[in-house]
């Protein structure tokens, strides 16, 4: 008999074998998707909420540690900016990265239903490599400016932000504008914002540590190119919101409208 998949229950990596597991590929599986802090936990809310009886697969860091991590690396990573590196390397092994893990899998329908929710899928290769392969999934996709996303990290406190090397210098402002990338992804006018938030009461050092997540994230995920590849798709399969232009109440309103 196969295995099911280390550490992820109910869900097995391989081809069904019992007539209550269907494969993730062939379900109508609603995913969410967005980069670290553009609000997913309240679009995630909103659909549990227009949908009592659906269940929440495994999110993505689950499923990376299991699919991707651990075969990787032979053991747990905490460090944000390695296991980017590591998930870089399964999209080269695997194009789709996250997508195709998901799509590995079979599910026992007996506890995941027959519709269940993912949180989530990121950038354009993800999302397009879902849409082609796996027809029956519609996608809820959120983005905010990355400022913005700062913001949300350092108000979030969650200990899997970090990254190693996080130590900045006296001129928070030069530390942040000397992160490799960080022109590319911030403007010198966002620089002198980020920096001054250290005003608000936080740390430099933390403020630099999620300023480098965001960098390091965009460096392999681009949210702007997963939005106009998802814009294409028939409104019925893709719903995209701005997650600053709308209160966590209307973008909940509008996904359970959309729903």
């Amino acid at each position: 008999m196969p295995a099911p998949a280390p550490g992820l229950p109910h869900l097995r990596a391989a081809p069904p074998h019992s007539p209550h597991e269907r494969p993730l590929a062939e379900l109508p599986l609603t995913v969410l998707v967005g980069v670290t802090g553009v609000g997913k936990s309240t679009a995630l809310a909103a659909l549990m909420e227009a949908d009592p009886g659906a269940r929440v697969l495994p999110d993505r860091r689950e499923l990376t540690d299991h699919v991707v991590i651990l075969p990787l690396a032979g053991g747990p990573v905490g460090d944000r900016a390695e296991r980017f590196r590591l998930t870089a390397l399964y999209r080269e092994r695997h194009p789709g990265g996250m997508a195709h893990a998901l799509g590995t899998l079979s599910a026992d329908t007996r506890h995941w239903g027959k519709r269940p929710l993912f949180d989530g899928l990121r950038g354009l290769e993800e999302v397009r490599h879902a849409a082609e392969h796996f027809p029956r999934w519609r996608f809820v996709a959120l983005n905010a400016p990355d400022p913005v996303r700062v913001r949300r990290l350092l108000g979030r406190a969650d200990a899997f932000d970090r990254v190693a090397g996080s130590g900045a210098g006296a001129d928070l402002r030069a530390s942040l504008a000397a992160l490799p990338g960080a022109g590319a992804v911030f403007t010198p006018a966002e620089f002198g914002g980020l920096a001054a938030l250290a005003e608000e009461g936080h740390a430099p050092a933390d403020i630099l540590a999620k300023v480098r997540i965001v960098v390091t994230e965009r460096a392999h995920y681009d949210p702007d190119a997963a939005s106009a590849f998802l814009r294409t798709l028939p409104p019925s399969h893709a719903l995209i919101l701005d997650t600053v232009a709308l209160t966590p109440a209307q973008v909940a309103q509008a996904v359970r409208a959309w729903v």
